[in-house]
């Protein structure tokens, strides 16, 4: 199943999109699974149902001790999206975020076979930080981004490979898309860990700095294709090919939020929304 996380209404024009050209569009012959708590109103509940999706309740979830450094307020309900992992009568679940566009099918996915020792797949995270946002790491600079050294058309088959010696901005990954197992004991160690790691606190993007940081060495990197981030197009001109993306992630600002000019970077991307 595919899961992602509703807890308020404004995310719910992404979500209608995103349901629209997974299921409809783009056929997937898999649910939809929205995990929501009790914030939902009824009438985004009726909405959520309305775009053909399942309603899935789970419990809040957040570390035992407040954080001092996440990026941004918005990412307060983020931990509970990691409630994928505890929808355990799936074999496979993937968890993804609503501010995306599939172009294409990619049920691939479900039935991708992971390397041995891999127990996730994902994306990496882009560190070009080409808005040069002043809360965003110190090393988050272009030379240090996974993306750089890759190139079509060997990343759409290919992406960069990982080992000890990759360097720490390598090693971090774009929680956007997760290919992921669901099991009750992954999701009880993952609590564990979240209440015990005093490194929780610190992490800057909550979810995906903490799964990187539980499947350090454990999780497979993804084509750029399946979680494409709508700045890669600029940033890895390279790379990035318009015709090849299954999935665009709608990373910062949002497409129902407002129109970029014709002459901003964004623009081409968040013209496939609409």
């Amino acid at each position: 199943a595919w899961a992602t996380l509703m807890t308020g209404e404004k995310y719910l024009p992404g979500l209608a999109v995103f349901a629209h050209s997974l299921l409809r569009e783009h056929k997937s012959a898999y649910p939809l699974v929205v995990m929501t708590t009790g914030k939902l109103s009824e009438e985004a509940r009726q909405c959520v149902l309305a775009l053909g999706c399942e309603i899935r309740e789970v419990k809040d979830l957040r570390p035992e001790v407040a954080g001092t450094n996440m990026a941004y307020a918005r990412f307060g309900d983020v931990w509970t999206k990691l409630r994928a992992f505890e929808l355990a009568e799936y074999e496979r679940v993937i968890m993804v975020d609503s501010d995306m566009l599939v172009r294409r099918n990619m049920d691939e996915l479900m039935t991708l076979p992971l390397d041995d020792g891999m127990q996730i797949a994902a994306g990496f995270a882009c560190t070009c930080n080409p808005a040069k946002m002043a809360s965003y790491p110190k090393d988050w600079i272009p030379e240090n981004c996974a993306f750089t050294p890759q190139s079509h058309p060997a990343a759409l088959t290919q992406p960069l490979k990982l080992d000890a010696s990759s360097m720490p901005t390598h090693k971090l990954l774009n929680s956007g898309l997760v290919v992921l197992t669901p099991s009750s004991e992954t999701m009880r160690a993952m609590e564990q860990r979240l209440n015990s790691d005093p490194s929780v606190k610190e992490m800057a993007f909550p979810d995906q700095d903490f799964l990187a940081a539980f499947y350090a060495g454990a999780w497979q990197p993804l084509p750029w294709v399946y979680n494409a981030l709508k700045k890669l197009r600029a940033a890895h001109a390279d790379m990035w090919r318009d015709d090849k993306v299954a999935n665009v992630h709608y990373i910062i600002d949002k497409p129902w939020e407002s129109l970029p000019s014709d002459e901003h970077p964004d623009a081409v991307t968040h013209g496939w929304w609409w």
